[in-house]
């Protein structure tokens, strides 16, 4: 970076380090998302101080002004759509379905080519505000959308690179609901003319943790931990895209976790952080004990190995996490410089992160950020300091290990082929263009591609303990003829992973697509092919009541 912004922003950060208060100066773009926020929390004589240093700044000086104070939910979806208008080269907004109360469940994307996936660009998303009480998350998301925004136009070459070759989303708040109670909360107990002056700390084990529903997301996917054990010892059983038991869709399913598993379902995500608070430590699955009566029993997957190293990935590079000297709020966590397996800790089924292990190719951890789940305004931006280098590195670990193309002897890339690693007991399946990631430590692997109609081809991969980017391995499978089966015929897509929500019981968001005297098209439900494959006209009135 050059001296002349160093100092510029070292200029100015004397002044707010003394009041602790929520702006700052970046290195990057001249004033780039700067507003005045809802003051919450915020001490008086705060927005003063603020336009005091804006002022003082001199327009020659590209830098990146985020404004650290909360952000309501009616202002982060502005934010987050401003951000992606102005680096709309590189990024746009979606959403992945609705809160129940009606909000937005607001994605914003970044890479070099938005909206698509690319051949062989991981895919990796970062969840933020899943307990609408532990809000520290959501806005380091939120913070982190204006920073690569800014860096990219400004040149920074590291951000460039995370840009340009990875596929990233951020989702800062998977609760908004919960988060609009936590917000009132704190403005109430910080009312003079209340007698409550806990603030944020109390609020902080209460309040919003649950959506509008009453729900805990992080209880509410479907437990396929509890499937794995029961079946782990049959030599047959998968434990890679466990399908979701009909006895799942009876229960009570929350609309912000549904939307959540459509979405790690339509994208190839290889990676994942959900943002939580209560603790400052990185936990990794199982969270769910091998054991139903052990609380605390060490549950590791079959890429514990690989965990432990993305856990650690984002511990070293926090400021404090993986110290010996930190203060916990608690739990003791020093022996692990600051990691933990799930299940070691506290035992719970129904977990975001099991789910996106065992019914996707996806690896998330989960990030502890700290004692105080709504921290006072005033510590939004020591905590970003803590966490900015831990966040890029994770974005940077997703190129680790081994990517490539599974294809026919055509050249045309197959979809849904398995790619082991011996010693594994864990498969990732290939994109629709055939491509694949698999991520791996250091060391000799021997990796099989397989995809039912093709044969199988094994190669043995040797990776060094320093790589920069992961290594490619293409497979080329030829086609053998294949016999077919009647139990494909009479019980089509039965206990597959293709199979999800076989009761219809969420109406598909947007508006029907039909043509003029056709059957509104919708999402068939696994015994429509009986009837296709069968010879029989399927029954197009059954689907307007399933």
């Amino acid at each position: 970076m050059p001296q002349l912004l160093r100092g510029a922003e070292e200029g100015l950060q004397p002044r707010l380090r003394g009041h602790r208060h929520g702006l700052a100066l970046l290195p990057g773009l001249r004033p780039l998302l700067c507003q005045r926020r809802r003051r919450l929390l915020r001490p008086s004589g705060q927005a003063e101080r603020q336009e005091l240093a804006l002022s003082s700044l001199s327009p020659e000086e590209p830098s990146t002004i985020i404004q650290f104070t909360y952000t309501s939910n009616a202002q982060m979806y502005s934010l987050l759509k401003r951000t992606a208008a102005k680096c709309s080269h590189i990024s746009h907004v979606y959403s992945i379905g609705r809160s129940t109360e009606g909000r937005d469940l607001l994605v914003i994307e970044f890479t070099d080519n938005p909206g698509q996936h690319e051949l062989l660009e991981p895919e990796i998303k970062l969840v933020g505000n899943m307990h609408g009480n532990e809000v520290l998350g959501r806005q380091l998301l939120i913070y982190l959308a204006q920073y690569l925004c800014s860096e990219y136009l400004l040149g920074n070459q590291r951000i460039q690179t995370i840009i340009n070759t990875t596929r990233i989303h951020i989702l800062a708040s998977m609760n908004p609901d919960g988060y609009e109670l936590a917000a009132s909360e704190v403005e109430d107990s910080n009312d003079p003319e209340l007698n409550n002056q806990e603030g944020h700390l109390l609020n902080g084990w209460t309040n919003g943790r649950t959506n509008a529903q009453n729900i805990d997301l992080n209880r509410n996917f479907p437990d396929l931990t509890s499937i794995l054990y029961r079946s782990r010892r049959s030599r047959h059983f998968r434990t890679d895209h466990i399908p979701i038991p009909d006895a799942y869709w009876f229960g009570k399913v929350a609309p912000e976790t549904y939307a959540v598993m459509k979405w790690v379902r339509s994208l190839p995500f290889v990676q994942s952080a959900s943002l939580h608070g209560g603790e400052l430590v990185v936990s990794y699955p199982f969270d769910f004990s091998k054991h139903p009566n052990e609380e605390r029993m060490f549950s590791p997957t079959p890429d514990e190995q690989m965990f432990k190293q993305l856990a650690r990935t984002y511990a070293d590079a926090h400021a404090t996490m993986s110290n010996n000297d930190t203060e916990r709020c608690g739990a003791s966590f020093y022996r692990t410089r600051g990691i933990i397996n799930g299940a070691q800790w506290y035992s719970f089924a129904g977990g975001m992160s099991d789910f996106n292990y065992l019914h996707t190719n996806c690896m998330e951890i989960t990030v502890e950020l700290g004692c105080d789940k709504f921290p006072s305004e005033a510590e939004l931006y020591p905590e970003w300091k803590r966490n900015k280098e831990a966040l890029l590195s994770f974005l940077e670990s997703v190129h680790r290990g081994i990517k490539g193309v599974v294809k026919d002897s055509d050249g045309n890339g197959i979809k849904g082929a398995s790619v082991s690693v011996r010693g594994i007991r864990k498969d990732v399946t290939t994109a629709e263009d055939g491509d694949y990631w698999r991520l791996l430590n250091s060391g000799t692997h021997i990796m099989t591609a397989t995809a039912k109609g093709y044969s199988r081809v094994s190669k043995r991969v040797s990776l060094p303990h320093n790589m920069n980017k992961a290594g490619r391995v293409d497979f080329v499978l030829q086609k053998l003829p294949v016999e077919p089966d009647i139990d494909d015929h009479l019980f089509p897509m039965v206990d597959t992973w293709e199979r999800f929500d076989p009761y219809n019981q969420f109406e598909r968001h947007g508006d029907p697509d039909v043509a003029e005297g056709e059957v509104e098209r919708e999402e068939k439900p696994w015994w429509w092919n009986y009837f296709s494959q069968s010879g029989f006209s399927p029954p197009n009135w059954l689907l307007r009541n399933v």
